[in-house]
């Protein structure tokens, strides 16, 4: 009975042995095998292998593309506008034996990053315009004003590097900093420009003066058009004013016209009616009880007076 325990012994410390010599590689990894510190094999592709037992220890690295986020710093432009960055980067373990043997860890890594990544930053755009890190290209704006129906479109200074280019030459000035690690730079890009608070207030001071001067020019035409239009509505009221009369004058013209020629019929068939019809007319409005009127006894404005006073006579007589 004891002899059947001593001979399991040698056979569980097979098994152990066996599990501590047997490991994995997955397909997102890679592994660098040390032998009391030292590297002596380096594994990137997928599968089972086998190392000396508690003398050879594997280190996992990631073999898939990682991330970068670097913090938001303030950089001058080359044109002295301050401006607040905040970059993004992508990156992967190329070498695992240099990446081992120089920083050893992801977090090692980061901390590289941040060093040489926003050192690229600073450095090429500082060196350029403000107006090479926020455009890509000179293409037109579709952005524009329009003051009474004409364009006003944007001057905006010559692009020669853009965005891209900016972009290119960061990770041109870090790559080969980065590669001394072991480490790939896949890519680098800009998440957010924006301007520092105290630039962020002149530009804006900056467009609301723009905006009040384009709106005192819409009301400074407004009102000039508004002159023109007063000036050319009362133009108008005259011409038809001027019309208006021209067209009562001839219309009274006209009926004046047709008066007398009523009047001259009138007078023609029988002169002394009418004759006597417009002496009470003159009668009427000149005679009242304030009038005093002095006249010689043969004047004609009596006569028909005189001839009521005679009939009255030859009534009485009778």
């Amino acid at each position: 009975m004891d002899r059947s325990r001593y001979a399991i012994i040698p056979v569980i410390l097979l098994i152990i042995a066996l599990f501590s010599s047997a490991y994995i590689v997955d397909e997102t990894e890679q592994v660098v095998v040390t032998q009391f510190g030292k590297p002596v094999a380096i594994h990137k592709k997928a599968g089972l292998y086998f190392k000396l037992p508690f003398i050879q220890q594997e280190h996992y690295f990631p073999k898939n593309i990682l991330e970068w986020d670097g913090d938001p710093g303030q950089i001058p432009t080359k044109d002295k506008t301050f401006i607040w960055v905040d970059t993004f980067a992508r990156w992967k373990i190329e070498d695992p034996l240099k990446f081992f043997e120089t920083v050893n860890n992801e977090m090692a890594a980061q901390a590289r990053l941040d060093d040489i990544i926003d050192s690229a930053v600073r450095n090429v755009i500082s060196s350029y315009p403000l107006i090479e890190t926020v455009r890509l290209s000179n293409r037109k704006l579709d952005t524009f004003e329009m003051v009474l129906g004409k364009e006003l479109k944007l001057q905006l200074p010559h692009v020669k590097v853009g965005r891209q280019g900016i972009l290119a030459l960061i990770k041109k000035q870090a790559e080969p900093k980065l590669n001394d690690f072991g480490i790939k730079l896949v890519d680098v890009d800009i998440k957010r420009v924006n301007y520092i608070e105290e630039v962020r207030k002149a530009v804006y001071a900056r467009m609301i003066a723009e905006r009040k001067r384009i709106a005192e020019k819409f009301r400074s035409e407004g009102r000039g058009e508004a002159r023109r239009i007063e000036g050319e509505m009362e133009k108008e009221l005259k011409r038809i004013m001027s019309e208006a009369y021209e067209k009562s004058q001839e219309i009274k013209g006209k009926a004046d016209a047709e008066a007398a020629k009523i009047y001259a019929d009138a007078y023609s068939k029988d002169p002394e009616f009418y004759s006597f019809l417009k002496s009470l007319e003159t009668y009427k409005k000149v005679l009242n009880k304030k009038s005093v009127i002095v006249l010689t006894t043969d004047a004609e404005l009596l006569k028909y007076l005189k001839g009521i006073n005679l009939k009255k006579r030859k009534t009485h007589g009778r």
